[in-house]
């Protein structure tokens, strides 16, 4: 039961922001209640050494936020909204990189993680409206007001105070001890938890408020992306040089990243920045030079699918070839370590070649699309 237990909650953690791409808003949404939940389910209902896993969460978190930010080039129109999510996502991932090498708390403060909020603003925004109506003004107000008064607060409390909620509100605010139920906690303090309610009604009743005094709506309400502007994606790109040409430069700094963070937590890793640098160059060279070959002879990856198995070969084989560019200590958990890290490396570049080509001409309108090519 509890490998069973296990296998459906990473599972979920690898498969749930897949969705994203397809269905923002409840996907994320989704991604974030698992990822605060997983932890919990472990300890209630299994007996599982859970060690080795708190390493294996944080790099999940990095790469449900990656599949966010390509869902911004498969799926948003307003160029400004694109480039600021780009910035915000960079911004953060420089300061988790930072943090790994350093370990000093205050940098995950200075470097908030504004753009996960900053895409769930935008997703309820796409619900029902066309998000190039909002100017560029807009968009950095939306983004500013997140980071100012959601996240620094927020950061402030987990990383720095280092507070937990659940005790916090059960010790602090109903006078229990945090290993009492919710129940003995609420009946403690009545009017408390009276405020408590007719906060949370006063704060949804806003919320109705101000949707109803929202300008009308551009289509229906959809959490469906696909079904606001019917964009054809499916399609592979036909110019032989695009794997070149297109965000190469962005993929490198992208996975060099992600890489960093998730070498540091592989059991045993013993990889230096720079080593980890060169071998994603590599990799990732390696496998747009696999995709322009085969583009110049006729043929394609045709699917995202296609792609990522056509690339998780390629680095498989560089793997072995130059393994010592990430090398570890020689036990089992660390090979399996960097297979799975290497796996989500391989489906975040096979992602990123699919979708950036989407994104480019619309960053450089910094509005809505012109031309029937777009729409």
């Amino acid at each position: 039961m509890d490998l069973l237990i296990f296998v459906v909650v990473c599972g979920l953690r690898l498969g749930v922001p897949l969705l994203i791409l397809r269905y923002p808003l409840p996907a994320i949404l989704f991604a974030l209640v698992i990822d605060a939940a997983d932890q919990t389910i472990f300890q209630a209902w299994t007996d599982l050494d859970l060690t080795s896993y708190q390493s294996y969460d944080k790099a999940l978190d990095v790469y449900y936020l990656a599949i966010a930010y390509i869902a911004t080039f498969r799926n948003w129109r307003n160029g400004m909204a694109i480039l600021v999510a780009a910035a915000l996502w960079y911004y953060r991932l420089v300061g988790v990189v930072l943090f790994e090498l350093t370990e000093w708390r205050p940098l995950l403060l200075i470097f908030p993680n504004t753009f996960e909020y900053y895409f769930i603003a935008l997703a309820v925004v796409r619900l029902g409206w066309d998000e190039t109506r909002l100017t560029g003004r807009q968009v950095l107000t939306i983004a500013g007001a997140i980071w100012v008064f959601v996240k620094l607060p927020q950061e402030w409390w987990i990383h720095i105070a280092q507070l937990d909620f659940t005790d916090f509100m059960k010790a602090d605010v109903l006078g229990v001890e945090a290993t009492d139920s919710w129940g003995t906690a609420l009946g403690n303090r009545p009017l408390v938890s009276a405020a408590i309610v007719v906060v949370v009604v006063g704060i949804a009743a806003l919320a109705v408020a101000l949707w109803r005094r929202t300008p009308p709506q551009d289509h229906p309400v959809t959490f469906d992306a696909d079904a606001v502007f019917g964009f054809d994606r499916r399609s592979p790109p036909s110019d032989p040089v695009r794997p070149w040409r297109e965000g190469l430069v962005e993929k490198i700094v992208l996975i060099a990243l992600m890489a960093i963070i998730f070498g540091r937590v592989i059991p045993g890793s013993t990889a230096t920045v720079l080593e980890v640098f060169v071998g994603v160059s590599v990799l990732v060279a390696s496998n747009a030079a696999a995709t322009q070959r085969l583009q110049r002879r006729g043929h394609s990856w045709e699917s995202v699918g296609r792609s990522f198995l056509g690339n998780l070969l390629v680095n498989v084989g560089l793997l072995l070839a130059f393994g010592n560019l990430l090398s570890s200590d020689d036990d089992g958990s660390s090979v399996l370590g960097l297979a799975f890290f290497l796996f989500l490396l391989t489906l975040v570049i096979a992602l990123f070649d699919r979708y950036r080509p989407t994104r480019e001409p619309l960053v450089w309108e910094l509005g809505p699309p012109q031309t029937a090519a777009h729409r």
